[in-house]
Order: structure tokens, then sequence, then C-alpha cells
């Protein structure tokens, strides 16, 4: 019928009535046509054999997964609200928010540099060095900056490299700095 939802509960209920009538028990319950017909079971099919190597390559993918997962996810987000920010220097600043997620069960520190093909192209404060807690999520804002006197018209190509200080993991996002078109 459409209002069940196949909670069994019709199967206890039939049970008992049958056993208060004298009936043998049975009349519905789950089963498969062969164990109806009297006809044996095959327990060791084919299908069987399928969704058990599937559950074993998903049980040790899984495992895997977990096992070699990286301890640091970093990602650079640019700043939406200029492209550049020409300084009264002449210096052409770039803004971005620089995403850390230590995923390790201890502290670790962290340098961020930038490496550009670019020459004068660099991080404001120079070379970066933060510590993230266990488990923590850091939300930096990072400047880069380039002198009035380097050619950085248009669009360069940098690299913002972030490794742990005991060499254990590291990373590197690849980035875009904008400077004046003129």
């Amino acid at each position: 019928q459409y209002e069940c939802i196949a909670c069994g509960a019709c199967i206890d209920a039939c049970d008992d009535v049958m056993g208060k009538m004298g009936y043998p028990k049975g009349l519905i319950r789950y089963s498969t046509q062969n164990a109806i017909d009297g006809d044996t079971t095959k327990v060791a099919r084919p299908r069987i054999f399928v969704y058990g190597f599937i559950l074993l390559a998903l049980i040790v993918g899984w495992g895997w997964g977990v096992g070699n997962r990286s301890d640091l996810i970093a990602e650079v987000l640019r700043d939406r609200n200029a492209l550049y920010r020409q300084g009264g220097d002449g210096r052409v600043d770039n803004d971005y928010t620089l995403k850390l997620v230590n995923k390790a069960q201890v502290a670790r520190e962290y340098r961020i540099r930038l490496e550009s093909a670019t020459p004068g192209i660099m991080l404001r404060d120079g070379d970066i060095v933060v510590e993230a807690g266990p488990e923590q999520v850091l939300s930096l804002p990072v400047t880069a900056t380039a002198a009035p006197d380097d050619d950085v018209r248009g669009r360069h190509a940098v690299r913002i490299v972030v490794e742990s200080l005991d060499g254990r993991t590291s990373r590197e996002i690849e980035s875009s700095f904008f400077g004046p078109v003129q």
C-alpha cells in the first residue's frame, strides 16, 4: 500500500495474530523468492563479491585519504575593492587575504614569502612568520608592493609560498600582481 513506510511493524503484528490463532508464523516476512518457493538460497552470488570488492575499495581509499592528508591548507584571495593602490611615493600595492588552516594536532610556525619572476615585487613587510595553534584557521592580510622605479605595468604572475619552519609542509599559491597600465 502507498502508506507503507517499511517499518516492519505489520510483520510483528501478523506474527502475534497468527500465533494466537494457531497458524504458522511468517505470512508476512522479508524473504527471497527461492525461500518462499522452498528452493535453496545461494549466499555466495557474484553480486555479493562485486559489492564486497567495491566496499573494500572504498574503505582502502578512505584510509589512504585520512593517512595521507596534508596538515596545511592555504588559499589566497585578492582584495576585490581595488585592483591596485598607488601611494603618494609612487609605490604600487596589491592587497590579499591569506587563509591558513593548520590541520595538525600541534601548534606550528609558518613562513610566508613571495616569489615573482618580475624583479622588485615583494611583500611590504618582508617574509612573515606566523604561529597557528592546533586546528586553527588564520585569516591574514598580506600586501605585495613594488617600488616606483620598477616596471610593474599590467599583470604579473606571483607565487605566495607558505612553509612550516620545521620543514614538514609547504604550499605554493599562484596569484597575480597588477600595476598601472599607462
